[in-house]
């Protein structure tokens, strides 16, 4: 017999805030025609984005996730002393050790809680939902604090006219407590490592020591060019569109509900083609409303969709107590999906 004794959280778990960050600089499509030979017409069509958000150099990965947390803390009615854990998603914060969720925990005035990193990509707030999930109803921490923080235009190679009119900063939170009802479904996640090479950076951190940078890309002036997200559009496009619509249905047999029983659809804010693609494949009814924030947000990564989910509900497109199914994939190649209860 277990000498240890069970634990005891809460019966299940429910997203009880949200806040989102968004750079006060606002790029248009213009501004990366300047490095280019592309169209405005060719970047909507295409991808469906108009402007993006790139962050200044006061607006770091710590202080935009500490932005959108307090918004999240204070729309969850919490104090941030009752947040015990804080899981950070991002691949921009470019120190490798400490993990950032510590500074934030700490310039939060949470109570010494529990704080790490994770690196998923674009699925990284999915990932670190269901982590937080588990540790409100395993018991461990009463109030998890998830956010989804990036600084892509760190990252952004301004040359690559696949890449390049993509991405933008900003900086999303959750707070996840618990509920008396379920509230967060069943995730559906998983990694297809043998695509890993389709979104990947372009250089490895250590090139840069080894000396000889004779094979490291440089830009057009002959400066070694800082390394950057690259991707094989194609072959994301294929797979997202096919294989993810395929996750997302299979999230929601797991939460026991049909297209039908959806009040609001966030999917990674990839590529607008994308998400249509995924609406029709689905068999969305038209009553579901779905976020395309990427039209003026760009792709941020982690952080997109709980930036949608803080659109939707401060526009009121999407209300309290909606059933909204959520999915990210990206780099890895990593995804995950589940359907929530929007707060």
């Amino acid at each position: 017999m277990s000498k240890i004794k069970p634990s005891k959280g809460a019966p299940y778990a429910r997203i009880l805030g949200v806040g989102g960050y968004r750079p006060t600089r606002v790029v248009p499509n213009e501004v990366i025609l300047e490095k280019i030979d592309s169209s405005d017409e060719w970047i909507r069509s295409r991808s469906g984005i108009e402007t993006r958000h790139w962050a200044g150099p006061e607006e770091t990965v710590a202080a935009m996730a500490i932005e959108a947390s307090g918004k999240a803390i204070a729309d969850a009615g919490i104090d941030a002393e009752q947040i015990g854990a804080v899981v950070v998603s991002t691949v921009s914060h470019f120190s490798q050790t400490p993990a950032v969720a510590t500074e934030i925990a700490d310039k939060l005035g949470t109570d010494k809680a529990a704080a790490f990193d994770i690196s998923a990509g674009c699925a990284g707030f999915g990932y670190g939902l269901t982590l937080a999930k588990g540790m409100v109803v395993e018991g461990s921490a009463e109030y998890v604090l998830v956010i989804g923080v990036e600084r892509l235009s760190d990252l952004t190679d301004l040359e690559d006219r696949a890449t390049a009119f993509l991405f933008g900063d900003g900086a999303g939170a959750v707070v996840v407590g618990p509920s008396t009802e379920p509230a967060i479904g069943p995730t559906v996640w998983g990694s297809e490592g043998d695509k890993s090479e389709t979104i990947k950076q372009t250089v490895p951190w250590d090139r840069f020591r080894i000396g000889d940078v004779s094979e490291l890309p440089v830009d057009s002036e002959g400066n070694i060019k800082f390394p950057a997200i690259t991707q094989e559009g194609q072959a994301v496009f294929r797979w997202a569109v096919f294989e993810m619509a395929k996750v997302a249905q299979q999230a929601l047999d797991a939460a026991g509900i049909t297209p039908d029983d959806l009040d609001v659809f966030i999917p990674h804010q990839a590529n607008v083609r994308i998400i249509d693609s995924m609406v029709k494949t689905l068999k969305l009814p038209e009553h579901v409303t779905v976020a395309r924030d990427i039209r003026t947000t760009g792709n941020t990564s982690a952080a997109s969709i709980p930036l949608a989910m803080e659109r939707l509900l401060a526009t009121g497109e999407a209300k309290s107590g909606d059933t909204a199914l959520v999915i990210g994939f990206g780099a890895g190649l990593v995804y995950a999906a589940t359907v929530v209860t929007l707060p």
